[in-house]
């Protein structure tokens, strides 16, 4: 049974003139039994609820996000890919590799940019990791960030994925923070 949407699903389109917003959908994939790394049908499912929050919202900016282990097209570019929204322009952010990443790589994109609002796309168990990594990293440049779940069957590898890795999201924020410290030294 699918779990209902959180309250982002009745995000209203903005007044003209409001702040910039970006949709921003952080990877997920696999390594395949032929060797190929690909995005899950997971992912996949968070591009099309992209696509649809495209259509309502008048977001200017959609930022994928994510690695590849192999090589390989990453998980961003697989998504840049599969998109079939709105014309929009499409950002990829090819090198994270966790969620604490995905959030600390984006950032730089969604500042440069002038967004000011971003609403990130997540399955219902990477809810509440993804709330508290990407919440208070991008509160911390004055980013209003707010979630919209994809309609998304949790699997049971995912519930216990997810428990596993609420462990280590404080240090995951800590080493995010960092880098995008040294990253500000360096301009």
């Amino acid at each position: 049974m699918p779990v209902s949407e959180n309250a982002a699903q009745h995000l209203t389109p903005e007044e003209p003139g409001a702040a910039a917003t970006a949709i921003v959908v952080p990877g997920h994939g696999r390594l395949n039994r032929d060797g190929v790394y690909r995005i899950s049908a997971r992912c996949r499912r968070l591009v099309r609820e992209a696509e649809h929050l495209a259509e309502r919202l008048p977001a200017e900016t959609v930022v994928f996000s994510g690695w590849s282990p192999i090589g390989g097209p990453s998980e961003a570019e697989q998504m840049r890919a599969l998109w079939r929204g709105p014309e929009v322009e499409l950002v990829v952010e090819p090198t994270a590799r966790v969620t604490a990443e995905n959030a600390g790589r984006t950032l730089p994109l969604l500042i440069e940019r002038g967004i000011r609002c971003a609403v990130v796309v997540c399955a219902p168990l990477h809810l509440l990791r993804a709330r508290y990594l990407f919440s208070r990293l991008y509160a911390d440049a004055g980013i209003e960030t707010r979630f919209r779940m994809a309609r998304i069957v949790p699997s049971p590898h995912a519930l216990v994925w997810e428990l596993g890795a609420l462990w280590v999201r404080r240090a995951q924020l800590r080493a995010v923070r960092a880098e995008l410290a040294r990253n500000r030294k360096r301009r």
